[in-house]
């Protein structure tokens, strides 16, 4: 029997305190008037999650384009928890660390796994370096690239970590190959209630966590499955998620209806002289070669009607051209601009934001 929003688990513990409803709407108001800046967050969500109203309203990180409110139904995203459980065999009393700001999806999912699924959650500060009992051990926490980065001597207090938001660096990758704790990188959106697929980024010898393609392949949860529109793009199917098939801009390269590889986006995709140019791809090749944030875009061009340029962090854009001899021809940024201070959210790089400051497209 699948749960209903308005019900918590009765093994739900918040910070090692067994809570009701009630209590979490008293606890809840304690937070929004007393509480630090991100606790005031989790207090609004647990409101809101508490209200009569079948929905919430979550706000997009704005990656592509300007935040918005998008409405979410709330037994897709318990439905979505469900899911979540299942894969990683969480049950009641298991234990979960919260260190996302709830301001998003996936700060909001983690409490809604913990309310619904009876898990014990322990709240702690978002920052890069993320604080918490080193003498516990958690079953499954959501992190940044970054947090996990800066984590990487305390992973063995983790069984299982999910990481999003932005793509999991080469560098991490290799760092935690060796590692117990099983790790995943997410492919989500908030239209989605958070991830609908996962990749493995370590112990493949796990037949549960192996894809029959590769390691950069992503597998969809339970009660997904994924196809592909004209464009390309991603078209994700769960009744359970969404009434109608949910369309997005991603485009993929689609191996069977539970396996896709991600090329990038289709609000990306850069057409230079008739042909098409992948820049999430570019800036694979380029990683390891620039020793800062950057991030590959496109301008107006005459002849080739758009030409790659590459969008650095940094004062100066003093770079040997040779780093970038492992690019194609067309791949190659004709132009590089140089910016102080990137527009940051959830660690995502807001492209269009920093585009438009620099006067481009």
């Amino acid at each position: 029997m699948i749960p209903s929003y308005n019900k918590v688990h009765l093994k739900f513990k918040l910070n090692g305190v067994n809570y009701n409803q009630d209590d979490i709407r008293e606890i809840a108001y304690s937070f929004v008037k007393e509480g630090l800046p991100y606790e005031q967050a989790i207090g609004d969500f647990l409101l809101d999650w508490l209200d009569p109203k079948s929905f919430i309203k979550v706000k997009s990180t704005g990656t592509t384009g300007r935040p918005k409110l998008i409405k979410l139904d709330k037994q897709a995203m318990v439905n979505s928890s469900i899911f979540t459980g299942d894969f990683f065999n969480l049950t009641p009393g298991d234990k979960a660390l919260h260190c996302l700001p709830a301001n998003f999806i996936a700060g909001k999912m983690m409490l809604v796994r913990a309310m619904i699924l009876g898990l014990e959650i322990d709240l702690t500060e978002p920052s890069s370096h993320v604080i918490f009992n080193s003498n516990k051990t958690y079953n499954f926490c959501a992190m940044l690239p970054i947090q996990l980065q800066n984590a990487l001597n305390r992973v063995g207090n983790f069984k299982n970590i999910i990481i999003g938001s932005v793509k999991a660096s080469n560098e991490l990758i290799e760092a935690i190959k060796d590692f117990p704790t099983n790790i995943y990188e997410t492919f989500g959106m908030t239209e989605t209630a958070t991830h609908i697929a996962l990749r493995a980024l370590n112990n493949f010898d796990d037949e549960n966590n192996k894809s029959i393609i590769g390691k950069s392949i992503f597998k969809t949860l339970p009660d997904i499955s994924v196809s592909q529109d004209e464009r390309g793009c991603l078209v994700i199917n769960s009744p359970h998620l969404s009434s109608k098939p949910i369309v997005t801009n991603d485009i993929v390269k689609l191996y069977s209806e539970n396996e896709f590889e991600w090329l990038g986006r289709f609000d990306n995709v850069i057409n230079s002289g008739g042909v098409k140019i992948f820049p999430e791809t570019v800036e694979e090749k380029l990683f390891g070669k620039i020793d800062c944030r950057y991030f590959i875009a496109s301008e107006k061009d005459e002849k080739l009607g758009e030409r790659v340029i590459l969008i650095v962090e940094k004062e100066f854009a003093d770079f040997d051209d040779s780093i970038f001899d492992i690019l194609d021809k067309y791949e190659k940024p004709k132009h590089i601009y140089a910016v102080k201070k990137f527009d940051i959210i959830s660690e995502k790089i807001q492209r269009k934001k920093i585009l438009k400051k620099l006067g481009i497209n």
